[in-house]
């Protein structure tokens, strides 16, 4: 009986013992159980966090374009906010280009049927990388052309005119899921046409804005334009290609343009890296990112500061959890994507000789809509492992998964390419890009709701990759 009676509570104590450090270890590290991915999902859901640091890099710093006080300023935000939360920070160095706007004005100044003393104001905003006209502008025929190819074909007409590469953006497409199909049909002729145009002698060259709304204004944008010729390169805004459209179709017209931006000294700038360090796989790392600078005209809200600030409440959400993750989950805040790609060419060149240690990598850079799921570069073979992960975003209605042998991200296609498997929300963007590269990216187009979502999926990606076992591939795979 004395036996029983006194090794019954001490059996009793080793199970309560055993209990409590199961649920320390599960505390720390609960891997990929589905109450621990509904933990992060919900976690992320009630939380404004993310929200509260987008209104802090709009709202106090604004535009963040490469080479700025703005984006100088950024760079010291998040690494600051970052480092409150306990993140190890790392400050990448960069050189990027420092490109500057100046004046910027067009007028048509004659066109067949035109009333004495009538001119049409163009609205139109210089393009990333442009070269300027004299102070006092320049005047030269308008010819209009609908792509780089019909540029080309039109060789003998286009020196010393200005050249209007009118490719329109399709709105149906976007609305139907396929904006990124029509904006890369845009964004390639807003990049080649200019310097299609320099190498044919035009005088200068306007693209139509790419974009599907039509409130007459200009959405900016990089060009491929290089020193050995830069001519004057500028957007217009839909409504304005579409009167040279009309007035071309009565006769010829003349441009009255003065742009006045300015090439400085590349500046020297940073990539944000900010640690949540991992367990078991420390030395693995898990990317996820979006990147820090925006173009100058708005506060890049949706592009991209809804992405740092998602990836950044991917460790808020840890950090409340107390969780930590078998791999090292890295915030990268990039530098430089938007007229020059230097953070990520940074990045790779860092870790190139050791690229098997970035596990996987994720970039969110499609504004903030609402996410329907994940797209993946993956192998097929790869898809099913992700069913847990599909389960937990299933409530909140992203669990969809699309493979595609290649993302093409902005900052991560280089890891990509040399096989980094890589992840991007898949969001609803048939408005994206109505804002998108415009005065009109601000933070009151930013949804809040949508934004928790993003993050949630974010933070239930990152660290569902960064404690999965075994290698997830990429695609296309050998065989398949």
């Amino acid at each position: 009986m004395n036996i029983v009676s006194t090794g019954a509570p001490l059996r009793r104590l080793s199970f309560a013992l055993a209990c409590a450090i199961s649920a320390n270890v599960f505390a720390a590290a609960p891997g990929n159980a589905p109450q621990a991915l509904a933990q992060v999902r919900d976690t992320a859901l009630q939380s404004d966090w993310a929200y509260a640091r987008l209104a802090d890099m709009t709202d106090l710093i604004g535009p963040r374009l490469s080479g700025s006080a703005g984006a100088a300023a950024a760079v010291q935000q998040v690494a600051d906010t970052m480092r409150q939360l306990g993140a190890k920070v790392t400050l990448q160095p960069v050189k990027v280009p420092h490109w500057v706007r100046g004046v910027e004005t067009a007028e048509i100044v004659d066109y067949a049927g035109r009333p004495q003393g009538v001119s049409q104001r163009v609205v139109l905003t210089a393009l990333g990388g442009s070269g300027a006209t004299p102070a006092a502008g320049l005047t030269a025929p308008l010819i209009i052309v609908r792509s780089v190819e019909e540029l080309k074909a039109r060789a003998a007409e286009v020196k010393g005119a200005i050249v209007l590469i009118d490719t329109p953006f399709d709105q149906e497409m976007a609305e139907r899921g396929l904006a990124g199909v029509t904006y890369g049909q845009g964004s390639r002729a807003r990049f080649l046409g200019p310097k299609a145009a320099a190498d044919l002698g035009a005088a200068a060259a306007l693209v139509r804005s790419v974009g599907g709304a039509d409130f007459r204004i200009p959405h900016a944008g990089a060009t491929g334009l290089d020193d050995s010729k830069r001519i004057p390169a500028a957007a217009v805004t839909v409504e304005d290609a579409l009167l040279m459209g009309r007035l071309a179709a009565r006769g010829p017209m003349k441009l009255h343009l003065t742009l006045t931006p300015q090439n400085l000294p590349e500046a020297d700038s940073y990539n944000v890296i900010a640690d949540w360090p991992g367990t078991d796989k420390a030395d693995e790392v898990v990317v996820v990112s979006g990147h820090l600078d925006s173009w100058d005209l708005a506060t890049g809200a949706h592009d991209d500061g809804a992405g740092v600030v998602a990836a950044m409440g991917v460790l808020e959400t840890l950090k409340k959890l107390d969780y930590h993750p078998r791999r090292t989950i890295r915030v990268i805040a990039w530098m430089n994507e938007e007229n020059g790609g230097r953070g990520g060419q940074a990045y790779f060149e860092a870790h190139k000789q050791a690229l098997g240690k970035q596990y996987a990598a994720i970039e969110m850079d499609s504004g903030a809509g609402r996410p329907f799921g994940i797209l993946a570069s993956v192998g097929a073979k790869s898809e099913k492992l992700f069913a847990p992960l599909r389960a937990a975003l299933q409530p909140m209605g992203a669990h969809a998964f699309t493979r595609r042998d290649a993302l093409g991200t902005g900052d991560l296609h280089r890891l990509e390419t040399a096989g980094v498997p890589s992840f991007e929300p898949l969001v609803d963007s048939h408005s994206y890009f109505h804002y998108h590269h415009t005065p009109a990216d601000t933070l009151d187009k930013v949804d809040p709701e949508n934004l928790k979502r993003n993050v949630a999926l974010m933070s239930s990606l990152a660290w569902f990759l960064a404690n999965i076992d075994g290698e997830i591939g990429r695609a296309p795979e050998q065989g398949e």
